[in-house]
């Protein structure tokens, strides 16, 4: 059944777009209750209007914090459309209330922009949120705009006769305890984010979600959650898809570990790094990392941690990929790179890295704390007789730090701060190393006197053996075997220098 619109209750904290409503209001002869800033700022626009205190009968007390909170105000939005409902409000002389348009104060905006405690805390809504709950309940009988963003909604309904259809109402309640829910949620994460308790709830909530052409595969839905803007400024290129999505977050990850290196490139493919070396200039490092692997290179995510030049943009042009994340690119970069519309090109902000991550499986979500550890040189303990050089312990650290990123089980060989062969994603430790070795071959690298790291300790010599073999001079692992011995024994036979982190870095 429809319902006009006769009588509102408006209560916002942000004022835009409320003039565009306000002719319209009037165009319907709607009657207008508000209170505080709102009043003021409707004052003299609106036909009809009336103070909230004039049918609460008291005014606005402790400083703003009790307006509405009053039985004359949620009486009239609560109140169901029958008989025995409308006799009571009538008793009481309170207004039924068939429109409410809240916008909350601003909590996650000031959460962001102030470490003021009582700043924050006062703007936590509490009338307006539950002007929102109350009217979102009675949707049956009342429309409900739960925020500025929903205004387009009421100038339609109010051009359209100020009449709503249940389905119109419903769908607007649903909005509503989304935004209230969302509400919630940052305040519990505000107020709960010093709690020591072993375990924590997990509450979460994204707005505005963003439509993906599709998932994983073109059969999947896909959507993204969260403010690329604040990350990245896009300057070209087509739409991000699910994939690439994972990929950028993959790069954004691996290279928030070189960030600080002079030069740092890194080529992505299916989340695992295929290329990467630290260089003394942009070009050298996108060659050392193209190097590293060109076949798989093409249609990658490419990540640096410096300006691209023109002339490291006319290299990296010879091959097609599908998104390229630096810092800035130079004027002559940019005018060349877009001249290829698709081809995405990002300038990174910042490296955000959350605090916990979580994944669904079976009817729930595991949760644990972000692998965050960095395997620095200076912390890894020599366990052999050979002690590795400066320059090994260099290799050893940038051996580990990709590891870390690499789909366990996983071994890297390297040198020279370059990623020369990686095996991934392996069933065996054995096939890992394997895997790296020859792809190292394939791709024209000598292995004389490269590094080798493992995200987990060798359970057996059986890997040392292989890689010494082939070239390997220096080991890096995190150690915790019962036969770690094994090992160190078989590197002190070969002279080989061998080194614990303590840390295992398995990723799945």
């Amino acid at each position: 059944m429809n319902k006009k619109i006769r009588t509102a209750l408006i209560s916002v904290f942000d004022k835009d777009g409320l003039d565009e409503i306000i002719p319209l209001l009037n165009k319907e002869n709607v009657h207008v209750y508000s209170t505080g800033g709102t009043y003021k700022f409707l004052q003299g626009k609106i036909d009809q209007l009336t103070k909230v205190e004039d049918i609460t009968g008291y005014p606005s007390i402790l400083g703003g914090r009790v307006k509405t909170l009053h039985p004359a105000v949620f009486g009239g939005i609560l109140a169901m459309r029958n008989d025995d409902h409308l006799s009571q409000i009538a008793e009481y002389k309170i207004p039924a209330m068939d429109l409410v348009v809240v916008d909350l104060y601003p909590f996650e905006k000031t959460v962001a922009s102030s470490d003021k405690e009582s700043e924050i805390i006062e703007k936590i809504d509490i009338g307006g949120i539950s002007l929102i709950r109350a009217a979102a309940k009675n949707f049956n009988d009342v429309v409900v705009i739960p925020s500025k963003d929903q205004y387009a909604d009421l100038v339609t309904i109010l051009n359209a006769g100020a009449e709503t259809e249940k389905a119109t109402r419903k769908k607007l309640a649903a909005k509503a305890f989304d935004i209230s829910s969302h509400y919630d949620t940052a305040i519990f994460n505000y107020i709960d984010s010093e709690e020591e308790e072993e375990v924590k709830p997990l509450k979460l909530s994204f707005k505005n979600p963003q439509v993906l052409r599709y998932g994983e595969n073109p059969h999947q839905q896909g959507f993204y959650f969260g403010e690329m803007e604040s990350m990245f400024h896009k300057i070209a290129g087509k739409q991000l898809s699910f994939n690439n999505l994972v990929d950028v977050d993959a790069a954004v990850q691996l290279m928030a570990e070189f960030k600080d290196e002079k030069c740092a490139f890194a080529i992505m493919k299916h989340t695992n790094a295929c290329g990467l070396a630290i260089r003394p200039t942009v070009l050298e490092a996108w060659k050392g990392a193209l190097a590293g692997d060109p076949v798989s290179a093409f249609g990658g995510i490419l990540i640096c941690n410096s300006a691209i030049d023109l002339a490291t943009a006319q290299e990296i042009d010879k091959i097609f990929y599908e998104v390229l994340i630096a810092p800035s690119f130079d004027q002559a970069a940019q005018e060349f790179l877009t001249k290829k519309p698709k081809r995405i090109l990002l300038e990174i902000n910042h490296y955000e890295r959350q605090p916990k991550t979580f994944k669904s499986i079976l009817n729930g979500v595991i949760v644990q704390d972000t692998d965050l550890k960095a395997d620095l040189k200076q912390e890894m303990k020599v366990v052999t007789n050979a002690r590795p050089t400066q320059e090994q312990l260099s290799d050893l650290e940038f051996a580990s730090k990709v590891a870390k990123h690499l789909k366990s089980n996983t071994i890297v060989l390297a040198r020279d701060q370059q990623l020369l062969g990686m095996g991934c994603g392996q069933t065996s430790r054995v096939d890992a190393c394997k895997q790296a070795i020859d792809k190292a071959g394939r791709m024209g690298f000598e292995l004389a006197n490269c590094v080798m790291a493992s995200d987990a300790f060798f359970p057996f010599p059986d890997c040392v053996e292989i890689g010494y073999e082939a070239g390997v001079r220096a080991v890096v692992q995190p150690g915790g075997s019962i036969k770690d011995q094994a090992s160190i024994d078989y590197c002190n036979e070969q002279n080989l220098p061998m080194v614990f982190t303590s840390t295992r870095h398995f990723k799945h």
